[in-house]
Order: structure tokens, then sequence, then C-alpha cells
């Protein structure tokens, strides 16, 4: 009974993460829709994409984890994809393909995404 107010907390963070990752997903979709049709530009895009996808989805997956083992490497992959994400971001903006302006928002919640799950895996 004690742990219960601790325990409706992580849940409601759970919750709202998952919301806050597929949020990211939607928004990486959007940047994608808006590339340019150039060939760099859709192999880049794609590699970002898959990535930016593969955050949302990873992320529940460890959600369901039936084990802290499970959990621990879902979690790490999670961080891996929106690490990953986030290179090709970089890159979008290095090469000039997108402004660093229109990318800006969705660097910084990548690197927020980043943050929280590393220290989430660290506690865990």
């Amino acid at each position: 009974m004690e742990n219960q107010p601790r325990d409706l907390a992580k849940e409601e963070f759970v919750e709202e993460f998952k919301k806050r990752t597929k949020q990211y997903v939607l928004r990486s979709v959007r940047v994608f829709q808006a590339l340019p049709t150039t060939d760099e530009a859709k192999i880049i895009g794609k590699q970002f994409l898959r990535a930016a996808s593969s955050t949302g989805a990873n992320y529940r997956a460890a959600c369901r984890a039936r084990s802290k083992a499970e959990f621990y490497a879902k979690l790490s992959i999670t961080i891996e994809e929106a690490d990953e994400s986030l290179f090709w971001m970089e890159v979008l903006t290095e090469t000039g393909i997108m402004t660093y302006q229109r990318m800006e928002s969705l660097m910084q919640e990548a690197t927020e995404i980043v943050k929280v799950l590393s220290k989430a895996r660290k506690n865990t």
C-alpha cells in the first residue's frame, strides 16, 4: 500500500512518455513528408524515419517487457534509435537538405528523449 502513490506516478509517467514518443514519431513523419524529392534527401530521410519511428515502437515494447532484463534491452534499443534519428537530423541540416530552424525543435525533443531514457536505464 505504501508504494501505491509512487506506482501511480510511474504509471502516469509511462503513459505520458508513450504519448510523447508517439508525437515524436508523428512529427518526424511530417518532416519526412516535407523533404525535397532529391535522391540524397530520400535516402537520408528514410534512414531518419526508420530510426525515429523505431523510437516510439521500441519504447512501447519496453513498457510491455516481461522482465527487467527485457526492459533494459528494449530501453537500450529505444535510446539507440532516438540517438540515431538525431544523427540523421544533423546530417539533414548540415548538408542543407533541411534548415536548422525547421529541425531544431525536433532535434531538441530527440535529445531530451535520449536523456530521459538513459536515466531510466541507469536506474533499472
